[in-house]
């Protein structure tokens, strides 16, 4: 239903902290390319035509202060941003949800409760609209974009919430998530994360997750995994698996960027890349000041290194200040960012600061560098769609 507003079910009668949320339009300046009428026109159009995929993105709404974040998460409730989705041009967006900010009942992330919390609530919250819907099946995904919805994957960006359970990883599942990052920064069980100082690579128990995940049916990420246990995993799935969110080490060498052997492995498995947009990560020497250039520099390296057929976008962005979000989280989400290359800080990443903006923008680059309607089918949604297709179950 148009005008709903995330938890509007509940009638107010929870008394939920209302600090003021970070608005889906306008929140900055809109992103100015440059492009003709016609230009426009056409990306516009392919945008309609395409099942547009965003591989990672947060579509929920922050407090306005970002460092009211950690309680407003405390209330286990985010507010997806409907209106925001709606204006998007996406079909899909996979939402990793509150991921390493997770902290409902303590201080540490990735608990097992305080997962499964944001995933029923957020699910509870979307069954009470019909714009925003919950993806499953590729069947959803096609139903969605011919009913004009768009559709959310949920998914974790890390698999440490399991400990060492693998029927965990089937309970998730049961529970609606359908792509599954081994490590975060820091290492797990599964594996060695990108933070790690001795790369150790997929463990026993990580070459078994991944067994699982292959037969539940599970896409796998290894965007923030070490560079030894994204070639591990890419040789042990029996599946393409994903880089979700990440971009070339070759132009901006930081440890959240990912080698050229790890961006070979998984195209080599047929899995798919996902270029992403996080502040101050996929900054290139031609473009230090980070924007679309720069994260686009990172998309055609990629694109160039192991084809057309192995890139996508997963922007990793969100409605409110994701620069000041890393700042309030510093502690869990790591420093994988850290470079000794001096390079301008920005606010936000003009051109890629929420949702609702980036694909409109990515479609009109890829249009005015002379991309053609079959070249920005794959990379908009197409490749994406191709591997699900091998590994999602049904």
């Amino acid at each position: 239903m148009s005008g709903y507003e995330s938890y509007d079910y509940l009638d107010g009668d929870l008394h939920l902290p209302r600090d003021p949320l970070t608005p889906e339009f306008n929140r900055v300046p809109p992103y100015d390319g440059g492009h003709t009428p016609a230009v426009i026109e056409r990306a516009e159009r392919l945008l309609a035509a395409t099942i547009t995929i965003s591989l990672h993105d947060h579509p929920v709404r922050f407090p306005a202060d970002m460092a009211n974040t950690p309680a407003y998460n405390r209330t286990g409730r985010q507010f997806t941003a409907f209106e925001g989705l709606r204006a998007s041009g996406l079909t899909v967006v996979f939402d990793n949800m509150m991921d390493g900010t997770a902290t409902v009942t303590g201080n540490t992330p990735w608990q097992w409760e305080d997962v499964v919390t944001d995933l029923g609530m957020r699910q509870a919250d979307i069954a009470h609209q019909s714009d925003v819907v919950v993806i499953r099946t590729l069947a959803d995904i096609h139903a969605a974009h011919a009913a004009g919805r768009t559709g959310l994957v949920f998914g974790l960006e890390a698999a440490t919430p399991i400990g060492n359970d693998l029927d965990r990883l089937d309970i998730l599942y049961g529970l609606g998530i359908r792509q599954i990052g081994l490590a975060y920064s820091q290492s797990n069980g599964l594996g060695a994360g990108l933070s790690e100082r001795t790369d150790f690579g997929l463990t026993d128990f990580g070459r078994a997750a991944v067994r699982r995940m292959n037969q539940l049916g599970l896409a796998i990420d290894v965007s923030h995994s070490s560079d030894r246990t994204g070639i591990d995993a890419a040789d042990a799935s029996d599946v393409p698996v994903f880089i979700t969110h990440a971009g070339a080490r070759a132009l901006w060498d930081i440890p959240r960027l990912k080698s050229d052997d790890v961006l070979r492995a998984v195209a080599a498995g047929g899995g798919v890349i996902g270029t992403s947009a996080a502040p101050h990560t996929t900054i290139s020497r031609d473009h230090p000041t980070h924007s679309l250039l720069s994260v686009m520099d990172h998309f055609e390296y990629c694109a160039e290194l192991v084809g057309i057929d192995h890139v996508a976008f997963g922007p990793d962005t969100l409605y409110g200040d994701h620069v000041r979000l890393h700042t309030t989280f510093s502690s869990m989400l790591g420093a994988a960012a850290a470079t000794t290359e001096d390079h301008p800080r920005v606010e936000y990443v003009d051109g890629l600061e929420n949702p609702t903006e980036s694909f409109h923008n990515i479609a009109a680059w890829l249009v005015e560098h002379g991309y053609s309607d079959d070249e920005i089918g794959k990379v908009l949604g197409g490749n994406v769609l191709r591997v699900l297709g091998e590994v999602w179950a049904g």
